[in-house]
């Protein structure tokens, strides 16, 4: 394992049995073994048949674990879905840096666009869920900051967001020949020009992806990660409106959270500042990651 100040920290299997020898001896010598499907900013085992463990890979994150392990057990039981929920809390150890977390398993598969059993209903679900999320009481709530990367600042915040302008020109001026640049342009200045939220911050998970939605069966069953979880502006969470459903479940999930029209436009933004593909971007060595991306921005051109 080798880290730096700011680069990524080297975790395997061996390190995590080293950490759960020296905090929770009673886990160490349950199965071990990398998620298929690993995350970029975190890295995630699981532990036996009903326990996960998952452990920052950048400096940037390590905050995320004292927010999960605050705030998940005061919101979960007030949420429709089950959420991550936290065991125990690891400490830095072992030649490893950060904190770290044990997590109750939760089955399901992770969501795909094309795996939707019924996208109406999974609209209607995933709406239900944010507006419980945005229901419960936000005092002393985490802001956005840098450890939850900024997710629920105003549109057009110069803090380093995936939604900020120096990252948002750049990726669309990349992309000239291989998308229509003048129609993607105008779907972020819309959302540049949206009137900011008014009313008083809410609870926001922060990071709809599909990556952080679990399926069984094709419906929707649990809601994961919230490393990005904060109170801010809630267009945040309005992405999975044009990274997950067809048009006509999106037309449900507006319906159904009741969303006015500046919230929607800036929603749009933070979703294409998520579908952006950046040729050189190893994120997008895939093809099928590429045309995915792609898709997503032609439904918001279209939603413009």
């Amino acid at each position: 394992m080798s880290a730096d100040g700011s680069g990524e920290v080297f975790v395997d299997v061996a390190l995590v049995r080293r950490l759960l020898a020296a905090q929770f001896p009673r886990w160490a010598e349950l199965p071990l073994a990398p998620v298929p499907v690993a995350g970029m900013d975190n890295a995630t085992f699981r532990l036996g048949d009903d326990m996960s463990v998952r452990l920052p890979r950048y400096p940037r994150w390590a905050g995320q674990v004292e927010r999960e392990h605050r705030w998940l057990p005061l919101l979960a039981p007030r949420l429709p879905l089950p959420v991550s929920e936290p065991l125990a809390k690891g400490a830095a150890g072992a030649g490893y840096p950060f904190p770290w977390s044990v997590y109750r398993w939760l089955e399901g598969e992770t969501v795909t666009v094309g795996g939707l059993a019924d996208p109406v209903r999974t609209a209607t679900e995933l709406a239900g869920f944010i507006l419980a999320l945005q229901e419960i009481d936000p005092t002393g709530g985490p802001g956005p900051e840098a450890s939850n990367a900024f997710r629920g600042v105003p549109m057009g915040d110069a803090r380093d967001s995936l939604a900020v302008e120096a990252r948002v020109r750049p990726k669309i001026a990349a992309l000239k020949g291989l998308i229509d640049v003048d129609a993607v342009t105008a779907v972020w200045e819309a959302a540049l020009a949206a009137p900011a939220w008014d009313r008083p911050p809410v609870w926001i998970h922060g990071d709809l992806g599909t990556g952080n939605l679990l399926a069984v069966e094709g419906h929707l069953s649990a809601v994961i990660d919230f490393g990005t979880l904060a109170v801010g502006d809630p267009a945040v969470d309005l992405m999975p409106a044009w990274q997950l459903l067809p048009a006509e479940a999106r037309g449900v999930f507006r319906t159904v959270l009741d969303v006015d029209d500046a919230t929607w436009a800036r929603g749009r933004g933070w979703a294409l500042a998520g579908s952006l593909p950046v040729p050189d971007d190893p994120y997008y060595a895939d093809p099928a990651r590429v045309r995915t991306a792609l898709s997503q921005l032609d439904a918001l051109i279209a939603d413009l």
